[in-house]
């Protein structure tokens, strides 16, 4: 599965928002880049659905624009005003041309999902490769009202049982796109968050 990081150019902060073009075209999560729909224009013509792994605002923002450009279904475990299709721990949703399991994976955000197949692992902002707080297995942070760092241990607990051994590239909300050993970045991600430590300094 192709996937292109249509927010890469944004200069201002926003989630990594990622195109899978090839069969059930699907944008993952809108990001708050505002050439979004221009970045998305130079790659499809049509755009099938939008699938969203959490609500905050960096990965909501441009949703209205994408909507209102490419009218794709849109897929989200919480209520939104633009949601078509309503997600839940266990179901399937196609992104691209492969099938991913959902996985209820909050703490982050009460609403956070993740989407995991085979191959690939989109974990919004519940692990992340590297972010400047931590190289090589990081996690979203959990100081803020509505988020639990307890919650958070527990869903990336949930989501290394649920990953297969064969997933070998993973898709976060922010950091880089990692391609490799996925199950080991989320093992250290977990043993990091376990360790209750704030993440960043004075949190």
């Amino acid at each position: 599965m192709d996937v292109v990081h249509v927010t890469r150019a944004a200069e201002t902060f926003t989630c990594n928002a990622y195109l899978a073009a090839e069969g059930h075209s699907t944008l993952v999560d809108a990001g708050a880049y505002d050439g979004v729909v221009d970045e998305l224009r130079r790659h499809v013509d049509d755009l099938d659905a939008v699938v969203l792994t959490h609500q905050h605002g960096d990965h909501v923002e441009q949703l209205d624009a994408v909507v209102d450009a490419f009218d794709p279904s849109v897929y989200a475990f919480a209520d939104h005003p633009l949601r078509t299709h309503e997600l839940a721990d266990g179901d399937t949703v196609t992104v691209g041309s492969d099938d991913f399991e959902v996985v209820f994976t909050p703490g982050h955000a009460p609403d956070h999902v993740s989407l995991v197949s085979e191959t690939a692992l989109f974990s919004g902002d519940v692990v992340i490769h590297d972010d400047g707080a931590f190289d090589d297995g990081s996690f979203g942070r959990t100081d803020y009202p509505g988020q639990s760092r307890e919650r958070l241990v527990g869903s990336i607990r949930e989501l290394l049982e649920r990953l297969p051994d064969s997933v070998e590239h993973m898709y976060s909300g922010h950091g880089d796109v990692f391609h490799g050993d996925v199950r080991s970045v989320v093992e250290r991600a977990l043993e990091r968050a376990e360790r209750r430590e704030p993440k960043y300094p004075g949190e």
